[in-house]
């Protein structure tokens, strides 16, 4: 098998979805059907980048931290942080999302009155814990196991020489993670990190089974009272692959800005 890396290729895959998104667009401003499912399943969009943004980002930070406690010296921090990690990758979004909704949350909504109420403060309710909340809440626990599993092996590429002479140097523990191993491991973290990003765009339509006005839950609303389910998914399919590819090409050109001023750093 030839392993020699390939020149980079003319994007005949993206012209051809290009041409597609164009011909529906096209739909879009010249039929008033379309026009109108467009209106208002466009409606989602903000839930559906806030949902996935905010979930994104506390899953990174907490997915950072469990790395670093399956990296820890000490031995019960990576138990724990393990055992977390193969329990939640072994459970399915969708049932992770419905058992937090129904289960987590309450049980949250326990734990915080425990703590409020001998500080004087008024009981929460669990209904004060919004659907849309809670489906940020599961999507941030189900990504954090996988994007803890891409932490670690960005961490764990770094050669260990690069870390002893750091610790020759005199440097302490967070100077030698914040100066000398995050900024390599981040060239091999950012691939999969983003491609976990393009997923959770995808797996929020999840939250949809909450009632969560995204843009999936829109169009089932529409399409279920007009009947007009071929043009309405076809409106929600063009959203989603819009907001992924666009994403993805831009990932993927951060991705060689990052090559470039490796290789400059290097020179």
């Amino acid at each position: 098998m030839n392993n020699a890396p390939h020149k980079e290729e003319f994007p005949y895959w993206l012209v051809l979805v290009i041409g597609i998104g164009l011909y529906f667009t096209y739909r879009v401003i010249n039929d008033d059907l379309y026009v109108q499912v467009f209106n208002i399943v466009s409606k989602g969009v903000s839930i559906t980048l806030f949902v996935t943004l905010v979930a994104f980002f506390m899953a990174s930070l907490i997915g950072l931290l469990l790395a670093l406690a399956v990296l820890s010296p000490y031995v019960v921090l990576r138990q724990v942080a393990r055992f977390y990690i193969e329990v939640v990758r072994g459970i399915p979004m969708l049932v992770l999302l419905l058992y937090i909704a129904f289960v987590g949350a309450p049980q949250l909504v326990i734990l915080i009155n425990w703590i409020i109420e001998p500080l004087g403060f008024d009981p929460m309710r669990t209904r004060d814990l919004s659907l849309l909340w809670r489906a940020i809440l599961a999507l941030m626990i189900g990504y954090s196991a996988f994007i803890a599993e891409v932490f670690r092996a960005g961490l764990q590429s770094v050669e260990i020489g690069q870390i002893e002479a750091a610790k020759a140097l005199g440097l302490g523990p967070w100077h030698r993670f914040r100066f000398i191993v995050f900024p390599q491991a981040l060239r091999t973290i950012m691939p999969p990190l983003g491609n976990d990003f393009v997923a959770l765009i995808k797996d929020s339509s999840l939250v949809s089974v909450l009632g969560v006005a995204d843009v999936t839950q829109l169009g089932k609303i529409y399409a279920a009272g007009s009947f007009r389910f071929f043009e309405t998914y076809n409106i929600v399919a063009l959203i989603y692959l819009f907001m992924t590819i666009t994403i993805s090409l831009a990932l993927r050109r951060f991705e060689r800005h990052l090559e470039r001023k490796s290789g400059e750093l290097a020179e």
